[in-house]
């Protein structure tokens, strides 16, 4: 089962009621990065499929699409920083721990799982030991 946080105040009463941590990132709240390009909170996904629980922040990033997107080598370091500024230190009490940690841009707003080949996505993961994102290959 997914838990969605960051979908109005239906997915905050439901973050509340269950167990799982609630992101404290505002809908649409802009995070500042090393490459300076404008990257906005756009929700926070957990399950536990029973490997331990896996934590994705999703992010929208308008200049990763378009007619001159930003190629990937240019926006890697975002999310390191993405992962180690903004989720590790969201997850730091969280219950389910985490066992991962996926970090994604997109375009524009994807539904989760979907695709859409059309719009530009970056993913990365990474496990979190004592507080540090160590980047995962797929």
């Amino acid at each position: 089962m997914t838990m969605r946080v960051g979908k109005g105040p239906r997915a905050l009463m439901l973050a509340l009621c269950l167990a799982g941590p609630a992101s404290a990132l505002a809908l649409d709240e802009t995070v500042t990065v090393p490459s300076g390009m404008p990257v906005a909170f756009h929700e926070m996904l957990w399950d536990d499929p029973g490997g331990g629980a896996i934590y994705r922040f999703r992010f929208l990033a308008p200049e990763i699409g378009g007619a001159q997107p930003r190629p990937y080598e240019e926006v890697a370091a975002d999310m390191d920083f993405l992962c180690q500024d903004i989720a590790a230190p969201e997850l730091a009490e969280a219950t389910p721990a985490a066992a991962r940690i996926v970090i994604s841009l997109m375009a524009e707003p994807v539904e989760f799982g979907d695709p859409s080949p059309s719009v530009r996505q970056y993913f990365e993961a990474y496990s979190l030991r004592d507080g540090l994102c160590i980047w995962e290959a797929f």
